[in-house]
């Protein structure tokens, strides 16, 4: 398992090792004083983020506003056990872990799903019964929706306190889920209202880059798709965001309005950086999640950044609470109780007084407040509870509770608690604060004209279009809300604002631009020069060829009356020498810069000069399978071919032939340099030009010479070894259409400079298949097996071949 390739595998199996200790230290102790546990005859479990492990620092103030939270969760219990209308003679108890982070969350989670220490968190439903009824929290979207499907699974009820991403509502995945939070669309839409109200445009939508974040975008893009609201720049906030850029986007955009759809800490670091890098006269609307943060009015200069509005959730005042907070900072806990804890069921919030756990943030206290209420509500009726005394004889399981929440209708602070068909809460509404200028806030009714009246001195404005950026050109659009479209100069264009704003010019065709340019420049020249180490390289190998032809037409003079140089074709192998070596000079004008002279000597020697080498062959080939198999049969052509002397004459019509075709190709459409702007387009390839059309001719007649001696080769292909020189030319002809084909394949996947190198090393290829595996063979015999060049040799593997015949 560990090898694994899903991460959730690993975290699941981690967290079972991680749950087993925990679990086994947890049995092996007494149950001391906890703030986390509290003993009952039902169990709510918590979810509080009371650290943030995810975050670089945990800061006071959002310790602060977590451990309140958790407070009243322990308020809200402690009140319903002392009731004698709500659960009565029945004792509630909590078992709360701190959801810091997934990886120290999940052995918490496993033991909430266990029974008895025994893991069964898929088993069957209801087999085992969980004294956890249900579970408050967690706080954010991402953390609900790492741990929801294990709750899922049996049904068991989860109302989130802070969850408000739109996918809760889809009770098809998430069944057994409640909140007593507004989703994310109704913030959304007071978000909106407020925009209108003041006529803005052009807006820009920060949110933190999670499950939360990412709804809230989507959802307000949604909203404003029909309006005349722009949302000019949107970006993902993390720990990692590059503030200083975000805020020179925003300038750059002239956005007056800056929506910050986050959580505080998010909030915190986004609006510190706009103090310290002087940001001024922006209107900030701040989500539910820190609209109501006391840390940030108090900044030094958070008067320049301009005007806040954030939509809050209520501030409910919970009686008794403080007097709860006060009474809980008196008591002190054992040591045994810090030190026997569960995981992660540690808070060392013992330097936290009762005065700094109140005077923060007080958003989301009713939403907890209400959550702990609504299930004690349905663990109520689910009990049949009336006239002081419930039913104990009911064996009470989390789907119950579940089917009793959903149709929860009961008062609390005045406020009657439903949820729709959704688990969205119906009751409650948002406040619209105002951060004034004494570091306090200003609290309005949905009325919008009181947010004018009473709170704002000067409504700021906004454009109906930003001025376009840098390598964008004006596009007017007469339907599109915002005025005018920006877009980006594609490459090969640039933009000159003070000539034509709306008019991409395009480059010249020895300049280039990338996209959004606002001016060319001029491409790179590119060949392979004599110096390139392939180029060298190449033409080491020319003169190798140079030399070996002079060797090897050395070695046959000196055996020329010998079998071997008279079978390889006797006076002929010295015109093949000759030639071979001529073909090697194309070889050096396919490096430098291209003129008109090297262009035409990169074709017309090889292909002048091979064609006299294949020509050689074919009249060898076919002399070869001549004597063997058609002598006998047509002797008149044997004494025609003798006396015309047949093999020049077809050689030098072969030759004659190709320098009349390459001398009218050179004369209508000589090969000539040309500048490949095509393929690249910050570069300028300098490369030859040859008219198709125009070399057809040579072309054909070498492929032509080409299929002849392959014919000719093959029909020979069981002559005798020795007197087998077809074998060793088809062999040739093989290596040589293998070259080309390569080479024609790499010119279609490949355009730069180096296909000349390419073009070079095929053409010095097509010279070493003759040398080398036809007349390289014959050199060995004439050296190293001398016994196999002799006459007497050569008559008896003729006459073994005549007597198979």
């Amino acid at each position: 398992f560990f090898h694994s390739k899903s991460s959730t595998m690993k975290l699941f199996l981690v967290s079972l090792l991680l749950l087993e200790a925990c679990l086994h230290a947890f049995g092996s102790m007494h149950h001391a004083a906890s703030e986390f546990q509290l003993e009952g005859e039902y169990v709510l479990a918590g979810l509080f983020d009371i650290h943030h492990v995810s975050s670089a620092v945990i800061t006071h103030s959002s310790l602060c506003i977590s451990y309140r939270r958790f407070q009243l969760m322990r308020f809200s219990v402690e009140e319903i056990n002392n009731s004698t209308n709500l659960l009565p003679n029945v004792s509630l108890g909590y078992d709360i872990f701190d959801h810091c982070s997934d990886t120290h969350s999940f052995p918490g989670i496993f033991k909430l799903l266990s029974v008895d220490g025994m893991i069964q968190p898929w088993g069957k439903a209801h087999r085992n019964v969980s004294k956890v009824m249900a579970v408050v929290g967690p706080f954010t979207s991402t953390q609900v929706l790492t741990v929801a499907p294990l709750f899922m699974m049996d049904l068991i009820p989860m109302v989130s306190y802070g969850a408000s991403t739109s996918v809760f509502s889809r009770k098809q995945q998430f069944p057994s889920f409640l909140r007593t939070v507004h989703p994310n669309k109704d913030v959304i839409e007071v978000i909106v209202h407020i925009i209108q109200h003041f006529n803005w445009r052009w807006v820009a939508f920060l949110n933190i880059d999670d499950d939360y974040g990412n709804d809230g975008r989507e959802l307000f893009m949604k909203r404003i798709s029909n309006t005349d609201i722009c949302m000019a720049y949107t970006k993902g906030l993390n720990l990692y965001t590059d503030h200083s850029q975000l805020f020179r986007q925003i300038e750059t955009q002239r956005i007056g309005i800056i929506i910050v759809f986050a959580p505080e800490w998010t909030a915190e670091a986004l609006i510190e950086s706009a103090i310290q890098l002087n940001v001024t006269n922006k209107v900030w609307i701040a989500g539910h999640a820190w609209s109501l943060n006391k840390k940030l009015p108090k900044k030094k200069g958070i008067k320049h950044i301009g005007t806040v509005i954030g939509v809050s959730e209520p501030k409910v005042t919970i009686p008794g609470f403080s007097d709860f907070i006060y009474s809980s900072k008196n008591q002190t806990h054992s040591k045994n109780a810090e030190q026997n804890v569960f995981c992660n069921q540690g808070c060392n919030c013992s330097s936290l007084s009762a005065e700094e756990i109140l005077t923060v943030d007080p958003s989301f206290n009713f939403p907890v407040y209400s959550a702990v209420y609504a299930i004690a509500h349905a663990l109520h009726n689910t009990l049949q509870c009336e006239s002081g005394r419930c039913n104990g004889n009911i064996t009470v399981y989390p789907h119950m509770v579940l089917a009793e929440l959903k149709k929860s209708n009961f008062t609390l602070l005045n406020q009657s608690v439903t949820f729709d068909e959704n688990g969205d809460p119906n009751y409650g509404s948002y406040s619209i604060v105002f951060w004034n200028q004494i570091a306090s806030w200003c609290y309005l009714t949905f009325v919008l004209t009181c947010l004018l009246n009473n709170c704002l001195v000067q409504v700021p404005t906004s454009l109906c279009s930003q001025e376009c950026d840098v390598g964008f050109a004006k596009k007017q659009d007469g339907i599109h809300k915002c005025c005018f479209n920006c877009d980006i100069c594609e490459k090969g264009t640039y933009i000159n604002k003070t000539e034509d704003p709306y008019k991409c010019i395009n480059c010249k065709k020895t300049e280039w631009s990338a996209p959004g340019s606002t001016s060319c420049n001029l491409r790179v020249v590119e060949y392979v020069p004599f110096t390139d180490s392939g180029a060298i390289m190449i033409m080491v190998g020319a003169w190798v060829l140079v030399g070996l032809t002079l060797a090897m037409s050395a070695l046959f003079a000196i055996n020329y009356n010998t079998p071997v140089v008279r079978s390889a074709g006797g006076p002929m192998c010295f015109l093949i020498f000759s030639c071979l070596s001529l073909c090697s000079l194309s070889v050096f004008f396919y490096f430098g810069k291209p003129t008109t002279s090297s262009c035409i000597l990169r074709f017309l020697p090889f292909l002048l000069f091979y064609t006299v080498c294949l020509a050689c062959f074919v009249v060898r080939s076919f002399q070869i399978v001549y004597i063997f198999k058609m002598a006998a049969k047509f002797p008149k052509l044997h004494s025609w071919w003798m006396k015309y002397h047949g093999q020049w004459l077809v050689i030098t019509v072969a030759f004659v032939t190709q320098a009349l075709l390459l001398l009218f190709g050179c004369a209508f459409a000589p090969p000539k340099p040309y500048n490949d702007t095509l393929e690249y387009p910050d570069k300028v390839i300098l490369a030859c030009d040859i008219n198709l059309k125009a070399f057809a001719g040579p072309v054909i007649l070498l492929l032509s010479l080409c299929s002849l001696c392959f014919i000719f080769s093959y029909m020979g292909k069981d002559l005798p070894k020795n007197y087998n020189e077809a074998k060793a030319i088809t062999f040739c002809l093989l290596m040589l259409i293998l070259t080309w084909v390569i080479f024609a394949t790499e010119y279609l996947l490949y355009h730069g400079k180096y296909i000349q190198t390419l073009n070079a090393l095929a053409v010095l290829s097509s010279l070493y298949s003759f040398l080398l595996w036809y007349f390289l063979p014959k050199c060995h015999i004439i050296l190293f097996q001398s016994y196999k060049n002799t006459q007497e040799y050569f008559q008896s593997l003729i006459q073994n071949y005549t007597i198979r015949q």
